[in-house]
């Protein structure tokens, strides 16, 4: 990568000034003279919401924040958007896989207001996932308020405010008490059952 000014170099000089490196000897004529390689390109790693979700919100991204900051928080393609611009929909990353939305980002009036999460691999704020029993959750979460799933006979909803009571997160179990997906925002949002439906 160029260095622009400013810049120092491993020493911590300025490397602007820095002084000019010692002449290369010259090539034998014996030995051919070697052709420069190509620079490796750059590792990428995937973005991920692992570890980067909170009750605040994703990354440095706050709940309140616009789209575009959650779309720049995550740093590669993300699909959908708004039918009405000031409506509810998600953003999900790109490619949108239909086994499940895996981590989808609500938007309603032009605003981040919740994540919601269906796999085992995101971990919740305070440690919470998807798989884990109800006693688990009750086990993590100080304060948890329970709630008889809207559309499951014997599943959950578990409920745990932020210490500041500015944002909420809830589990939903299934009927055996495991948890199959949770969510995480502020209100009224994270309290719709049926996302942005």
């Amino acid at each position: 990568m160029a260095c622009a000014a400013g810049c120092t170099d491993r020493a911590g000089r300025d490397a602007g000034n820095a002084a000019p490196a010692a002449a290369a000897p010259a090539a034998s004529p014996s030995v051919p003279a070697r052709e420069p390689q190509p620079a490796a390109p750059a590792a990428t790693t995937p973005t991920s919401a692992a570890n980067a979700i909170s009750y605040a919100g994703f990354r440095d991204v706050r709940f309140g924040a616009n789209a575009d900051a959650v779309r720049a928080a995550w740093g590669t393609e993300m699909v959908g958007g708004p039918g009405d611009p000031q409506g509810c929909y998600y953003l999900y990353p790109a490619p949108n896989s239909h086994d499940g939305l895996r981590v989808g980002f609500m938007i309603e009036g032009q605003r981040f207001v919740r994540i919601d999460v269906d796999t085992d691999g995101v971990e919740a704020p305070g440690g919470g996932r998807v798989g884990m029993s109800a006693d688990d959750i009750r086990g993590r979460y100080a304060g948890i308020v329970e709630q008889p799933h809207k559309y499951v006979e014997g599943a959950r909803y578990l409920r745990s405010t932020a210490a500041d009571g500015g944002s909420v997160l809830v589990f939903e179990t299934d009927a055996a008490g495991k948890v199959s997906e949770w969510r995480v925002g502020v209100p009224p949002q994270v309290d719709y059952v049926e996302g942005c439906g």
